[in-house]
């Protein structure tokens, strides 16, 4: 028995090492060295798109609005990416205009885009919620799991292919990458000797701006595309020291599947054949070798197990486990000095030398203290942290570096607080460096007993720039980062707290939402640098003319929100309006310029105009939409009859899109006459809407929202296309006259309306000379340099242009000058009062005298009895029509009226 007892000593040490898995630690220890003696350089097939801090800093706001990501992903198809996978969070809603636009360009993707699913503990902390994208982007997109394993040690060594989520597989997102998922196969374990830093990475925003440089380094390559800023907090512990991002996490993964590395621990039985071997030496050469040469034997056998282990794990995707042997060694060694020195003695100098070994060389501040809290340790990473010195602190109280805030009525921080905590407990406290600095610090304190009774211990961290970044992360999400005043979110939530507040106290609470007239104007002549200068000028005279309990934000590019309670500017919400309109008569001091501006405000109050922050604020830029339209410059205050116009607006958009579906418009035509001899030479095409319950309806009442409505040019070209073909069926049944089409500013917009009246021409076989197209002044006023490129395109083609409603603008003369007309139309609030209004007469008879001059034709609208047709003849004007004529009607009513006869028509 005392020949076996050195081997039943390491048998029976071996197996409690195994029994309480403490050879774990070791294992991965030897794992992690061999990683770092062994370098791999990265395929190059996966790319890391990462949202650092310069990209965050370049879009200046967060979090980003998901326009970014679908403009990268249309970037990344443009590059001919192989596969995208996007490490982002799309589990929640945004605004729904940037939720559908990202859905659009999932869609275009073909599908082939990878979104993350993520499980995390819900809200009990005891299930599992599961964060999956939401489903109008999983309709388009495959799902991944991004959920890494931790160990027990904090550090992340395997990666799963995949789990099932409510009985469903999801693999994980470098399995998708890699395409080598299957539901059966076992996690690997990463190879981290693949160099991260040979891993390309893009930046985020040089990829969305489209660098061409930047965008040929993605063809063909396997993209993932996450957050890679220390501050968005996405990041994993690796082992030899090493912090990854997770999308980088997930890109090395991807390497490891991709160059054949996804490595497996050895087996058990590899594990026991190589103690029994070791066991066998041992006992063949227990009493035949010396102590010394023992110890030399078993030292180069552990040497070479582990240069083994390290050449098999470079060739192979396999880690060979030899924890177990090398502690087998160990304790064969300690069970040969067991004989030779004192072990309790050794063990005790090992493990001091071992632990000052470890404080002396962590990154970390590390203090230890006696039972009477006084500091019997100091590593040299307190000292960096407090600015003392080891020999100022050891057998000082620990408090002393406990920092107090002396305008808070409250003791400091104590580790006599912390000694009562559970071991292991984290706390934040206040502490004070050697200058007097006072900064926050993170400590984990621990206990146990030593042989001197109990003592403490605590590793220190010094988190001021962490809570510096935290803070700036806040702030960049709460204020508009140009005005420094809060945005839109934020004032959503301080104002749904003033408003509870004031209902509880049965108080009022208004809200001014505050346009700038013209602002597009400024930026587009003095830039948007100037611009800036502009909105932040504003920002500061509104902050002057606001009470102090008044909250103040930017909403927009331009717009600006002010809620104040009622009871605050004196009740008086119309006067409180004047006010800050007049603040503005006074130039602004943009840059080196002075500019005007001018406000236009809608006000709303609460509770009367709205119980909710969302309700108020929708009140609030209704009035400003009426204030901009009615009264610009001044301002206008909520009433329900507002939003029932609007809804009464809505109401006809939704009727007029149903009639023009249901073909409910028709065209009628009203007679033009050569006024000396009654002769038929063309007719103005009107349209009207049959109402199928309301009859035939007045264009008064649906034309002014058609002209401001989506559905504006597709009517337009409805009636150029339908009119055009009337006229050409008369024209084939020998009634050559003219017809006269309105244009809607909608058509001048579109920029290709010269190409849509050449193809209705080509298509109905009109002749161009037969059709007569009439503006008005405010088709110009939008793009005047586009309106005559247009109108010198349809003269080419032969078509006339007339000039409506001649005398009613404020530019008609220099219009007559700068665009190719081919002649006017007076309008019929000056021939109406003709014979009885000088004034009238004498605009008509000057107009009449200017067309002749300048080459142009003449028409008079509304007339209604013959003695005003004659006394146009006299002045000199060649064609009219009204209602003298004919009103206007129907095309089956017009052709047996004016059409029935081969030459001329009666004049009523």
């Amino acid at each position: 028995m005392k020949r076996y007892r050195s081997h039943i000593f390491v048998m029976i040490a071996l197996a409690i090492v195994t029994a309480g898995g403490w050879h774990g630690p070791l294992r991965n220890a030897l794992a992690d060295f061999r990683f770092a003696w062994q370098s791999r350089q990265a395929s190059g097939n996966v790319v890391v798109v990462a949202i650092d801090a310069p990209s965050i800093d370049k879009v200046g706001v967060w979090p980003w609005p998901r326009e970014l990501h679908s403009e990268l992903l249309r970037q990344l198809q443009k590059a001919d990416a192989q596969d995208i996978a996007l490490d982002v969070d799309f589990s929640t809603p945004s605004d729904a205009a940037s939720d559908r636009n990202f859905a659009e360009a999932l869609e275009s993707a073909g599908g082939s885009i990878v979104l993350p699913s993520f499980q995390q503990p819900g809200a009990d902390r005891k299930n599992l919620h599961v964060n999956r994208p939401l489903p109008q982007f999983a309709e388009h997109s495959w799902p991944a799991l991004v959920n890494v394993e931790v160990g027990p040690d904090g550090l992340v060594r395997r990666y799963p292919f995949g789990e099932k989520i409510d009985g469903k597989f999801v693999p994980s997102m470098a399995a998708v990458l890699a395409g080598q998922y299957t539901e059966k196969r076992a996690p690997i374990l990463i190879d981290f000797s693949i160099r991260t830093t040979a891993i390309p990475k893009l930046a985020y925003a040089d990829v969305l701006r489209g660098d061409e440089a930047t965008l040929r380094k993605l063809t063909g390559k396997k993209v993932v595309v996450g957050g890679t800023a220390l501050e968005l907090g996405d990041r994993f512990s690796v082992p030899n020291g090493v912090i990854l991002s997770g999308p980088v996490l997930q890109a090395l993964a991807a390497e490891s599947l991709l160059q054949n590395r996804a490595l497996q621990w050895t087996s058990g039985a590899v594990t026991a054949a190589g103690l029994a071997l070791l066991a066998l030496v041992m006992l063949a050469t227990w009493r035949r070798l010396s102590a010394g040469k023992r110890v030399a034997l078993l030292l180069a056998m552990a040497v070479a197990v582990e240069a083994a282990a390290f050449l098999l794990q470079a060739i192979f995707p396999i880690i060979p486990d030899t924890a177990l042997f090398h502690i087998a060694v160990v304790i064969y060694i300690a069970a040969v000095a067991l004989d030779e020195i004192d072990i309790r003695n050794l063990l005790g100098r090992v493990a001091e030398s071992r632990f000052q070994r470890v404080a002396m060389s962590l990154g970390d501040g590390l203090i230890c203290t006696d039972s009477r809290y006084m500091i019997t340790e100091w590593n040299p990473g307190a000292t960096a942290i407090f600015g003392y010195q080891p020999d100022e602190m050891i057998g000082r109280p620990f408090d002393e570096i406990c920092a107090r805030d002396e305008t808070v009525a409250t003791a400091a921080f104590s580790i006599r607080d912390a000694a009562a905590l559970a071991a292991g407990s984290v706390i934040e406290f206040n502490g004070r460096r050697s200058n007097g600095e006072v900064f926050p610090v993170e400590a984990s304190f621990s206990g146990w007993q030593g042989t001197d009774g109990f003592q403490f211990g605590a590793i220190l961290r010094d988190i001021s720039v962490r809570k510096r970044e935290a803070e700036r992360i806040r702030y960049l999400a709460e204020h508009d980062t140009l005005t420094g005043l809060i945005n839109r979110n934020t004032l959503h939530d301080q104002l749904e707290a003033k408003m509870s507040a004031a209902e509880a106290g049965g108080r009022k609470v208004a809200l001014l939402v505050i346009g700038i007239d013209g602002f597009q104007q400024i930026n587009d002549m003095l830039g948007n640098n100037c611009g800036d200068l502009v909105l932040r000028a504003i920002s500061k005279r509104l902050t002057a003319a606001i009470p102090p309990t008044g909250l103040l934000a930017r909403l927009s590019g331009d717009e600006f929100a002010i809620a104040v309670p009622m009871g605050d500017i004196a009740e008086n919400l119309g006067r409180f309006a004047e006010q800050i309109g007049d603040s503005f008569d006074a130039p602004l001091l943009a840059g080196n310029r002075h500019l005007r501006v001018k406000v236009s405000i809608g006000a709303a109050v609460c509770p009367g105009d709205g119980r909710t922050a969302d309700e108020l604020l929708s009140n609030a830029h209704l009035a400003l939409s009426r204030a901009k339209a009615t009264n610009r410059g001044g301002y206008v205050l909520f009433e329900d009859s507002i939003r029932r116009e609007l809804e009464k607006r809505l109401t006809l958009e939704a009727e007029l899109a149903l009639a023009a579906d249901r073909n409910e418009f028709e065209l009628f035509y009203q007679p033009q006459l050569h006024l000396a001899d009654g002769r038929l030479v063309g007719a103005e095409a009107l349209i009207r809407w049959r109402h199928p319950q309301r009859g035939l309806v007045s264009p008064g009442e649906f034309m002014p929202v058609v002209n401001t409505s989506p559905i504006s040019e597709r009517i337009a070209e409805w009636v150029l296309q339908a009119a055009c073909a009337k006229a050409a069926a008369w024209e084939r049944a020998g009634h050559r006259l003219r017809i006269g089409v309105n244009l809607s500013p909608s058509q001048m917009e579109s920029g290709d309306l010269a190409i849509s009246v050449a193809q209705v021409l080509a298509n109905t076989g009109l002749s161009p000379t037969s059709l007569e197209l009439e503006v008005t002044e405010d088709i110009l006023l939008h793009d005047e340099q586009g309106a005559l490129n247009t109108f010198r395109e349809i003269q080419e083609l032969g078509v006339h242009l007339v000039f409506d409603d001649f005398g009613t603008g404020f530019a008609s003369l220099s219009y007559l000058k700068k665009f190719p007309l081919d002649g006017l139309k007076i309008d019929r609030s000056f021939v109406l009062g003709l014979l009885t209004n000088p004034d009238d007469a004498a605009i008509v008879s000057s107009t009449i005298g200017l067309s002749k001059q300048l080459g142009l034709s003449v028409i008079a609208e509304g007339i209604e009895d013959r003695a005003t047709a004659d006394f146009l003849v006299r002045m000199g004007c060649e064609e009219g029509q009204g209602y003298c004529f004919g009103r206007p009607m129907p095309a089956s009513e017009f052709e047996a009226k004016f059409l029935s006869a081969p030459a001329t028509a009666e004049v009523a």
